[in-house]
């Protein structure tokens, strides 16, 4: 686990000044344990070590083939590295380490690309052929590891964060409008762009090559993996499905517990959390565990269940396993913005606060942590997303529904006064085309229930999972912390997207098609707050959190910050929001902003999430205000 980065000049002029070097430097939060660069002519490579398989220097980056023609930095973990190795040895590849980074190395050397397809793990890799003067690039195939690309003038660069993209252009970088369009429309970015012209997310599930031997260098890209939801007929019960399900869950976490310092593992006091520290345990006795509580006083009615701080330490308690607290105050959230929005380099996916604490709590402890993400996204934990309450009367009005609750923020209305400002922007882009496109193409052939949830499952997971895989990366790193989810193993993944959604989902009917006019299905047109999905995987963990916490009404890991804002943060509101002077007015229009916050603060209406994302998109300028 680590940092990468690297820099090419595209024209073929050796660097005339060394940038590589506060390009790594800018990253080395994420390995605090060692750092080192390399440059020959036109091409740099940096990398910064968190050390956690191959603590020794043998296992250090960047790496040369035994030959030295190649070179390669990498971030992640392999998890089946040694088997990858073993195989690889019995077709006479020899190694000078133990570290998965070598095995990466020689299964690209021996294999090219199409190695990729093999490996279960998270990663981000850059390999330079020295001889043919050639570049792969790649990135796993769900996105856990982030990496981004920037062209500026006639240099190509890449880092596992923006910022270290940023510290080697000698000319700052411009706000991207459009992109901020697309956040207040959907409190995330779903395309490839970021906040910053000239910087893009590399995309899940692609490698890219850069040949500098052609006249004008540009990577081409390759896709090779992507998610696809779509049940198999197999002669199987569901009996035999929630078998399978245990057994590949406690393989998931077995595999993901190979490491060479400790591991511990996030506790909330949900489902998902619970079933992994339980796992975990089983083969780590004295596996340590964390949670972050909230400071409830004087807080409304519906947030007073946010603290499930209680609950996980009972958990823990009854398993064995030792947990460590720490409880938030509105205070912390106010002191953490800064640093915060410094780290995650973007803002997405709601209020992320909560877990920079627990990363931090975390790495007091350990250096590796197993997280639960990607448990909803897989089993459908969220059944009153996916638009099948009422029966859409199209597929095209099925899109427009969803579209219309993924405004998370305001109303289309709402979103065209308040970004007044840069309306000129809206002319080059349509956030319902990029909406539109992250759905499977061959949606308009979905004829039932079950389709259209296959439908949003693959949406979530292209769009909503990959912003809380860049916030758990950014976070956990923050702190020098090795964060893992072994939801997301390979063969737990292609039993999940195989897996019928009349499984994951109650009330769920496999003979439910859409003819128009069908009512509403099932015995609940309101799914929210209920313990209606991830029916198979409540079955499959029962045996190991009990009836009551698989049974358990699906809740949010949020913050009581509804209440936070209105009282005990007000002046904190007020003061960076109610601001004329604030830089967010350079693009959103301050009285139409401003009626909306004090309606909040006077409890007229919970706009909880829109003033986190206006509070966070101002720290955001403040933090890379002339970068």
């Amino acid at each position: 686990m680590c940092g990468v980065t690297g820099l090419i000049n595209l024209s073929g002029k050796v660097h005339k000044e060394n940038k590589i070097d506060k390009m790594t430097q800018s990253i080395s939060h994420r390995g605090p344990d060692s750092e080192a660069t390399w440059t020959e002519e036109y091409i740099s490579l940096g990398q910064t070590r968190l050390s956690i398989i191959d603590l020794s220097e043998n296992a250090s980056q960047p790496m040369f083939s035994d030959d030295k023609r190649f070179v390669i930095v990498f971030n992640g973990e392999i998890y089946n590295y040694l088997d990858l190795r073993k195989e690889l040895k019995n077709n006479g590849v020899t190694f000078f380490s133990e570290s998965d980074t070598e095995v990466l190395l020689k299964g690209l050397i021996y294999w090219g690309p199409n190695f990729l397809i093999r490996l279960n793990g998270m990663f981000t890799f850059a390999l330079w052929d020295r001889q043919n003067k050639y570049l792969t690039i790649g990135r796993d195939r769900y996105g856990i590891k982030p990496l981004y690309i920037g062209y500026q003038n006639d240099y190509f660069s890449f880092g596992s964060e923006q910022k270290a993209i940023l510290a080697g252009r000698d000319n700052p970088s411009e706000v991207n409008k459009e992109a901020v369009i697309e956040y207040f429309t959907f409190q995330n970015l779903l395309s490839e762009k970021t906040l910053f012209h000239n910087i893009e997310l590399f995309p899940p599930g692609h490698f890219a090559t850069l040949n500098m031997n052609e006249t004008h260098p540009t990577l081409k890209f390759s896709q090779y993996w992507d998610f696809k939801f779509n049940e198999e007929e197999l002669p199987c019960s569901e009996e035999e499905y929630t078998k399978e399900l245990e057994r590949l869950l406690s393989q998931a976490v077995e595999r993901q517990l190979i490491s060479d310092v400790e591991v511990g593992g996030y506790l909330s006091g949900g489902l998902d959390s619970s079933s992994i520290v339980a796992t975990a345990s089983k083969f780590l006795p004295d596996f340590k565990t964390f949670t972050i509580g909230f400071d409830l006083e004087s807080t409304a009615n519906h947030e007073k269940n946010f603290d499930e701080s209680a609950k996980a330490k009972f958990f823990a308690d009854s398993i064995g396993v030792k947990n460590f607290q720490h409880r938030i105050h509105p205070v912390d959230m106010e002191s953490s913005l800064s640093p915060l929005s410094w780290h995650i380099e973007e803002p997405r996916v709601g209020q992320s606060y909560p877990n920079y604490f627990a990363a931090k709590l975390a790495r007091s402890e350990v250096k590796v942590v197993l997280s639960g993400i990607g448990g909803d996204e897989l089993f459908g934990g969220y059944p009153w997303r996916y638009g099948i309450d009422n029966a859409p009367s199209s597929i095209d009005t099925f899109l427009n529904n969803q579209y219309n609750y993924w405004n998370r923020l305001a109303t289309s209305e709402e979103l065209t006064r308040i970004l007044n400002p840069i309306k000129n922007s809206f002319s080059s882009i349509s956030t319902r085309d990029i909406f539109r496109s992250k759905f499977p193409q061959d949606i308009y052939h979905a004829n039932s229930r079950s389709e259209l949830v296959n439908a949003s499952l693959y949406f979530e997971a292209k769009t909503f999972l990959q912003g809380l895989f860049i916030i758990e990366d950014k976070i956990s790193m923050a702190h020098g912390l090795e964060s893992r989810v072994p939801f997301m193993d390979n063969d737990l993944v292609d039993f999940a997207m195989k897996c019928p959604p009349t499984l994951k989902i109650a009330y769920l009917d496999k003979n439910d098609f859409l003819p128009k006019g069908l009512g509403t299905f099932g015995n609940k047109s309101n799914f929210e707050g209920t313990n209606s999905g991830k029916t198979i995987l409540r079955n499959a963990t029962r045996k190991i959190v009990s009836q009551e916490i698989s049974s358990r009404n699906k809740q949010g890991f949020s913050a009581p910050d509804a209440t936070w804002f209105k009282d005990q943060s007000r002046a904190f509101v007020m003061k960076n929001l109610l601001n004329k002077d604030a830089k967010l007015y350079n693009f959103l229009d301050y009285y139409v902003t401003e009626s909306i916050i004090n309606n909040h603060i006077s409890g007229v209406e919970n706009r909880r999430l829109l003033i986190w994302s206006l509070l966070s998109f101002n720290a955001w300028l403040d933090s890379f205000d002339g970068m």
